[in-house]
């Protein structure tokens, strides 16, 4: 069993300890948090038995009786808690998006190279899929590409506060959130997944008051196609998400969510191929990360595949924003 620390509270961390528990590969050990109340009523929230789990207020407490951590806490701060884990021995399972720029994550890949026993995933758990998987494997037969369209544009949770004065983590560049971090990340990784690193990318925000993006469009520019990307924090799109051949197109009805997947073929047939994604979406992600723990030998070419499928969303997540002149506090370095 792989020893786990949490770092976050969140309704995401409680999603992915559910699909952690299903795989039976992970025994929850220990839960960071500010304060001792707020680690024991997020455990008492839980559906498993967190009798021997332990709560504790500091990250050299959370290192010492871990295998991995998941990281879900605000997206600035996940690279000095990766980077902790990293030294300490621990294998970081981070929440999209990974680091805030490409700095951070060169850091990080040196320091990786200075402990090759350790492993760093981003959990970006669309991708590991199996409806997402059918989508890569139907582009790949196309004889012809033209692009896509993708749109993941979900009303924010928090932007009633926002609107009310609050400034709430994710709609502030302090911790290097917006909606191309927090919502576009999706859709750019499923961009990069099928179609590989842009040749070049720009990005068309919309600024709130505080200069955060609350929503936007992105155009990846490919040899000879394109791909745009609509996402959003403050309105709700009910818009599928498109993949061109020719004559034939791929539909999904929502890139990060991928409830399902129909193919209209060239001859004009509308198939419906995807299969009914499981109750929680995270619990493929979670066996896929506990497989190369378990085994980082055997599945060593999968690992550097995604861990460089990280580097290029970051660097196009930066390069969107460079394009947009958004900048965040971690990218300004003493």
């Amino acid at each position: 069993m792989i020893k786990l620390g949490i770092i976050g509270t969140s309704w995401i961390t409680a999603m992915f300890l559910d699909a952690a528990v299903q795989t039976k590969a992970y025994e929850l050990t220990t839960v960071y948090s500010r304060s001792q109340e707020k680690g024991q009523k997020f455990l008492s929230s839980l559906a498993f038995n967190t009798e021997n789990v332990d709560v504790v207020t500091t990250l050299s407490d959370l290192y010492q009786n871990v295998d991995a951590v998941y990281i879900a806490s605000p997206n600035a701060l996940h690279f000095e808690q990766a980077k902790v884990a990293i030294q300490s021995g621990v294998h970081a399972i981070v929440e999209k998006p990974l680091f805030s720029n490409p700095a951070e994550f060169k850091q990080i890949e040196n320091l990786l190279a200075t402990h090759p026993d350790v492993l760093l995933f981003e959990a970006a758990r669309h991708v590991h899929q199996p409806n997402f998987k059918l989508i890569q494997s139907i582009v790949k037969k196309m004889p012809k590409l033209q692009g896509a369209t993708l749109v993941y544009q979900k009303y924010s949770s928090r932007y009633d506060a926002y609107l009310a004065g609050e400034e709430p983590n994710v709609l502030t560049k302090k911790y290097s959130a917006g909606a191309l971090y927090d919502l576009g990340v999706y859709p750019i990784y499923a961009a990069l997944a099928i179609y590989g690193a842009p040749n070049a990318v720009q990005y068309l925000p919309t600024l709130l008051r505080n200069g955060v993006d609350g929503n936007g469009v992105a155009n990846l520019f490919y040899s000879g196609f394109n791909v745009t990307v609509i996402f959003g924090k403050t309105s709700n799109s009910y818009l599928s998400s498109e993949f061109y051949g020719l004559k034939d197109t791929i539909s999904v009805s929502n890139i990060a969510e991928l409830e399902s997947v129909i193919y209209h073929d060239s001859a004009g047939q509308v198939n419906s191929v995807g299969a009914k994604p499981e109750n929680n979406p995270m619990v493929r992600e979670a066996q896929d990360f506990a497989n190369i723990i378990n085994d980082p030998i055997e599945n060593h070419a999968e690992y550097n595949q995604w861990l460089q499928l990280a580097k290029q969303v970051n660097q196009t997540l930066f390069d969107l924003r460079q394009s947009a002149e958004i900048e965040f506090p971690a990218d300004i370095k003493e």
